[in-house]
């Protein structure tokens, strides 16, 4: 009889929980009737969420319990966390009436927001299948992503929604209900698509810095407390700085692998991964 480990998936079920705990929550609430408060303690949770979401495959791999409902339960806690609740959250903040050509293309927004990041995972999860056995594939998949990476996307939705509504913020950008909608549903449709475009979005997991031990440890004291006073005080802007700044950095980079073109050898692993059709007809999956 095979032995399952259950610590892995237990991380997982609270990752899922974190997130349909915020789509029940704001469900409670009158349409528009989400403030900061609200907005922000959402946000906690779908961090904490994507925390748990990066443990339970660190944990999966270092305890060797990796296995087929794993992955599975995985894919299926990150669509309702990362991609479900992220759009609940959106429209449950704004003053939209029925019926109404605004509420529409808030509607559509997040929807192509959810929409794509279902997309995402299950083609992530197809490319994991077929690369299993493959060591060269396995080891490009570590080093970068095709499409812009669930939690990250989601990281990105909350942060600008929870910007707009950063009381610091509105002091100096006045900007009305309407403004704001456009504004967010636009930012969930370019969203959107960055999740299911094959631009290439780096692997945080691969990056490592050879620095001297003393200049290291330094630098990492400046960094918690810089960080730590930043989380307390202006959480909206450390959030949408680190979010935006990792969506900011591969466009660079596909940009300029762009720009030096398929011959060169800048930045070679950020090409775009080509649209091949399949045999069928298909677009691949």
């Amino acid at each position: 009889m095979r032995r399952v480990n259950l610590l892995p998936n237990i991380v997982t079920a609270f990752s899922l929980a974190c997130g349909l705990f915020v789509i029940f929550k704001i469900n409670m609430l009158e349409p528009g009737s989400g403030d900061y408060e609200v907005v922000l303690t959402s946000a906690v949770l779908l961090l904490v969420a994507a925390i748990a979401d990066f443990m339970d495959g660190a944990l999966a791999r270092a305890l060797r319990a990796e296995s087929e409902f794993g992955f599975v339960f995985d894919s299926m806690a990150d669509a309702v966390s990362f991609g479900v609740a992220p759009s609940v959250l959106l429209l449950k903040t704004l003053s939209l009436e029925q019926g109404t050509l605004l509420s529409f293309f808030a509607a559509t927004g997040c929807m192509v927001y959810s929409l794509s990041g279902i997309l995402r995972l299950v083609r992530f999860n197809v490319k994991g299948s077929e690369a299993k056995g493959n060591a060269e594939l396995m080891a490009a998949q570590k080093k970068h992503f095709t499409g812009l990476p669930i939690p990250a996307a989601a990281a990105a939705a909350v942060s600008a929604n929870l910007l707009l509504l950063f009381p610091q913020v509105l002091q100096w950008l006045d900007i009305s209900p309407v403004s704001r909608t456009i504004a967010l549903t636009i930012v969930m449709i370019v969203i959107g698509y960055l999740m299911v475009s094959r631009l290439k979005f780096p692997s945080l997991k691969v990056l490592h810095f050879k620095i001297p031990s003393f200049h290291l440890a330094f630098l990492t004291v400046v960094v918690a407390v810089l960080f730590l006073y930043g989380i307390l005080y202006f959480f909206p802007i450390i959030l949408a700085v680190i979010a935006w700044s990792y969506v900011g950095v591969a466009l660079i980079l596909s940009l300029i692998r762009l720009i030096a073109g398929k011959k060169s050898k800048t930045l070679e692993e950020f090409e775009p991964e080509p649209e091949e059709e399949e045999e069928d007809g298909h677009f691949p999956r």
